[in-house]
């Protein structure tokens, strides 16, 4: 079965449906290449597909070592290079709520972000910029 159905509406938007449960996103071209804005671009989803891999995975590893990471967010900066017009560069700010994390589960959530097959994905020459944003209190 095929994963997606896209649609191009005119006006340089396209909307892409999710065939299994029927979900939508609208996309539009940015600014800075002819477009509106009004909605997520195509390297948007990109830049945010290896930010929600990566909470993705990092809650899979979470789950499996009965880790609460529960509130955890990523801020998301994408980079865009001319000549081709391409990514550069994805700045993924990974920011975990006031709970206390050993050394160890630390270590843990680092490395499923480090490994989330979207990151895996995309090519050796796109920079990925990846930063924790821990907690102050730490437990033993």
């Amino acid at each position: 079965m095929n994963t997606a159905k896209v649609l191009y509406l005119g006006d340089l938007r396209t909307q892409a449906t999710h065939l299994r449960s029927g979900e939508w996103i609208t996309t539009d071209a940015p600014i800075d290449n002819q477009g509106k804005g009004e909605y997520f671009s195509p390297t948007d989803l990109v830049a945010s597909a290896l930010g929600s891999c990566m909470l993705s995975v990092m809650g899979i590893a979470a789950r499996t070592h009965s880790i609460d990471m529960d509130g955890t967010y990523a801020d998301i900066l994408k980079v865009m290079a001319d000549q081709p017009r391409r990514i550069a560069e994805i700045h993924v700010s990974i920011f975990f709520p006031d709970k206390a994390y050993t050394s160890k589960q630390k270590s843990i959530l680092e490395h499923a972000a480090r490994t989330c097959p979207v990151g895996r994905s995309l090519s050796e020459q796109l920079k990925e910029i990846l930063t924790f944003h821990w907690p102050e209190n730490e437990s033993l």
